[in-house]
């Protein structure tokens, strides 16, 4: 942001930088000591149930000791957290964020770490980035592990894979692999011979094949030829529907965009075919493959709402002033057909979930961001919500969101819920998230890397990254 003309230079100087050194103040990482939370009630995601009047001890980063508060052994000088009447949660895990924009060359959204923490959400899988990239990933990680940035986890990173041809796609493969992908994305315009390429290739490679299922696959057969998980309920739209073969048999022969056009262009088709009995039979089989779904229901319910001036929302400060262009130009594009289209998908969208959820079929939460409308952190407590919208209970939205990503990760020995020898990455809140999962909101403290941050210390450094723009 431009500075207002100066009439007196010493005093802006003064005040720059008192503001500098509340922002290098705020950002000193708080120090990984020894930590008992007393007498709190854990949130067990994995046996899906509550442990009232428990201490846990905390050392070097991992849960050391589970206790019943009353029989608590607590060392003496060691940092106390009071638990009563407050809710302890693993912390948020989003498996679906975007720190890289490759197509517009800007910065990498470290911007979004503060507002990940403030959220509770200590942990991100990050969906498409490159072989340059990878390097910052390893940069991030490293400092994370030396203790010289505050931010989350990033539990795993990805690279694309596309074409043109065949052959192509099996050598992207194979630079994302020797750059140190975790996993290979796949998008809606692959088409199908790359995309199975790529499959192939992959698991030569070892690495999960994960993303969009493409538009000219059938929802079923990329899942039972072994994509890992669909991202945003692609063709699932068309899967639920009664003209699924008649909607692939149009994109039969096309790639690229082209294939992406035609895909759009039929959307409002296949809402309108929209069939529960086939989502329930559909549903079902999806389940026995195994393919985990993450919905981004966040970005469907978005897509629906009403366009005002963003703005008007309270937390568009915190958007790095890029990334507000960004969304400004975007919502400037964004058509009546646009948002008769989100509308008519948002409800089906809810419907599908509830299927498949019915059906058995695992769930994570992630949620795109950042995309217009979709806020870093903030936008995790809103997934959680829409999907016990949909049908999940708050315990089972909770899991979706800390041990489902852990477990499907190969994470589950050290991280998704609270228990001894497992990384102390916890969110304590001041209301029971199980009776309402809003009460994920209601965050008075975060553990990550056992540093505790307190409430008032996260929206200090909010603040301080909104400052350090200016």
């Amino acid at each position: 942001m431009p500075s207002a003309a100066r009439k007196r230079i010493a005093p802006l100087c003064s005040v720059a930088w008192l503001v500098l050194a509340a922002a290098a103040h705020a950002a000193a990482l708080p120090p990984q000591t020894p930590l008992a939370i007393t007498d709190v009630t854990i949130i067990d995601v994995e046996h899906d149930r509550s442990l009232p009047h428990r201490t846990v001890l905390i050392d070097h980063g991992l849960v050391t000791a589970i206790t019943a508060a009353r029989k608590a052994s607590i060392p003496a000088g060691i940092q106390r957290l009071d638990g009563r009447g407050r809710y302890l949660i693993p912390g948020l895990v989003d498996m679906h964020v975007h720190l890289f924009n490759l197509s517009s060359h800007r910065p990498p959204n470290d911007w979004t770490f503060a507002l990940d923490l403030a959220n509770g959400v200590t942990a991100v899988r990050e969906m498409r980035g490159d072989p340059s990239t990878m390097a910052q990933v390893r940069q991030w990680r490293e400092q994370f592990d030396r203790g010289e940035i505050l931010a989350p986890r990033i539990l795993a990173a990805g690279i694309p894979a596309y074409g043109p041809t065949p052959d192509d796609a099996r050598h992207q493969v194979d630079q994302a692999a020797d750059a140190g992908a975790d996993f290979i994305k796949v998008f809606s315009e692959v088409p199908e011979a790359n995309w199975r390429a790529i499959l192939d290739e992959a698991h030569t490679r070892g690495l999960p094949v994960v993303g969009h299922v493409p538009a000219g696959v059938p929802l079923l057969v990329a899942a039972a030829t072994g994509q890992r998980t669909d991202e945003h309920l692609m063709q699932a739209y068309e899967a639920c529907s009664s003209i699924e073969a008649p909607l692939i048999e149009q994109r039969s022969g096309l790639a690229g965009d082209a294939l992406e056009e035609v895909r759009e262009k039929q959307e409002g088709r296949a809402l309108d075919a929209f069939d529960p009995r086939i989502c329930t039979r559909v549903s079902r089989a999806l389940a026995a493959t195994g393919q985990v779904q993450v919905p981004t229901l966040v970005l469907a319910e978005e897509d629906s709402l009403p366009r005002a001036s963003p703005n008007a929302d309270a937390r568009w400060r915190y958007l790095r002033p890029d990334e507000r262009t960004r969304w400004q130009a975007f919502l400037a594009g964004y058509t009546a057909d646009d948002a008769a289209l989100a509308k008519q998908r948002w409800p089906v969208a809810r419907r599908i979930v509830s299927a498949m959820h019915r059906a058995g079929v695992t769930m994570m939460v992630g949620t795109d961001s950042p995309m217009p409308g979709v806020y870093p952190g903030f936008a995790v407590q809103e997934e959680m919500e829409l999907l016990v919208a949909a049908g999940l209970t708050p315990r089972e939205a909770m899991r979706a969101a800390t041990l489902t990503p852990a477990e499907f990760l190969g994470l589950a020995g050290t991280s998704g819920s609270v228990a001894i020898g497992k990384r102390a990455d916890l969110v304590l809140l001041d209301a029971d998230p199980a009776r309402d999962v809003r009460n994920t909101r209601r965050i008075a403290a975060v553990v990550i890397d056992g540093r505790l941050l307190v409430r008032q210390e996260l929206d200090d450094r909010l603040e301080a990254a909104v400052s350090g723009r200016h």
